[in-house]
């Protein structure tokens, strides 16, 4: 069944001794007022590993790094031609339109698309249903620290003085964060591309929907590594508008808080703001669903007809 509602909410990513989203120096990223933040290619990959990693069998996932025979990356013309062998020398860009709908990573986030042909370079840019901003850290401290650590391996090169010596690195992380990523699923984007592909394309599902939830919900847990062990997923707000409704509700980050004092170890996400907000466009919403880890987290000031899940 296609999907057709519009869709606003925000994912909560904790991260605790750890390092979410590194920048190019291996420190977590911070804005100019020393704030941390993640970029919205973190969270995205996150869902799409999930996605790859528990439905790889049933669902494409195209952008995705992938290594051919001799371990060197594809190119983007390499995992067209992978993943649709049949039509990897086509020259229609409808067929190439209906090939990339296929996979479900670029039917929930969209993709620019170029693919060289013997007539010419077929190229189809995809505004994704799903937008993902950038996560702010919602906690109101931002401490970075560092630590050594060791290599098993010498330095080989000749000209330093301690070439006998294993190497030693550094790794930095943040002690305590809580990253609020706001985001939006409009269907509507895809429609024309969908159209472009002709009968039999694929076009943005209520299975797709429930696929990208449970990733959004699960992905930053799912996906554990040296630097990222520590960052979990903590909560998904999920706001479902009737059917063709025109509301356009604010960034979330400016309707929910993190308050700075800890219950019983747990941080208290405050939802004043986001109760009074959604209590004036009553009509326009069809659901308000907030799932949260209720072993870091408190909710407070919930509307009695939203409904609460555990992750």
């Amino acid at each position: 069944m296609i999907f057709s509602k519009r869709v606003f909410g925000a994912a909560i990513v904790k991260a605790i001794n750890s390092n979410y989203n590194a920048d190019f120096s291996g420190q977590p990223r911070t804005l100019p007022d020393g704030t941390v933040y993640a970029t919205d290619k973190a969270f995205k990959y996150a869902v799409k590993n999930y996605l790859k990693d528990v439905y790889g069998n049933d669902e494409r996932i195209f952008y995705f790094k992938r290594l051919n025979e001799e371990f060197v990356p594809y190119s983007l013309d390499d995992a067209y031609a992978a993943m649709f062998p049949i039509n990897k020398d086509t020259k229609e860009k409808k067929v190439v339109a209906k090939d990339i709908l296929s996979c479900l990573d670029i039917r929930l986030f969209g993709a620019t698309f170029a693919k060289k042909a013997k007539a010419g370079n077929i190229a189809i840019s995809i505004h994704g249903p799903v937008q993902i901003n950038h996560g702010v850290n919602i906690w109101a401290e931002n401490n970075i620290f560092s630590e050594q650590i060791m290599s098993p391996f010498r330095n080989p090169d000749e000209k330093s003085e301690e070439k006998q010596a294993t190497t030693l690195g550094r790794q930095s992380k943040l002690q305590e964060g809580h990253y609020l990523h706001h985001f939006s699923v409009n269907p509507s984007n895809l429609s024309e591309v969908v159209k472009l592909a002709g009968e039999g394309a694929k076009s943005l599902s209520e299975e797709d929907i429930t696929k990208l939830k449970e990733a959004m919900s699960r992905g930053v847990t799912w996906y554990d590594s040296a630097s990222k062990a520590g960052s979990e997923n903590e909560a998904l707000i999920w706001i479902t508008l009737k059917e063709g409704s025109k509301l356009v509700l604010p960034n979330l980050t400016q309707l929910v808080k993190l308050k700075q004092v800890k219950e019983n170890g747990l941080v208290v996400l405050d939802c004043e703001k986001l109760k009074a907000k959604l209590a004036d466009f009553k009509a326009e919403i069809e659901s308000v669903e907030i799932a949260y880890n209720n072993d870091s987290m408190k909710l407070e000031n919930i509307e009695s007809g939203w409904t609460i899940l555990n992750l």
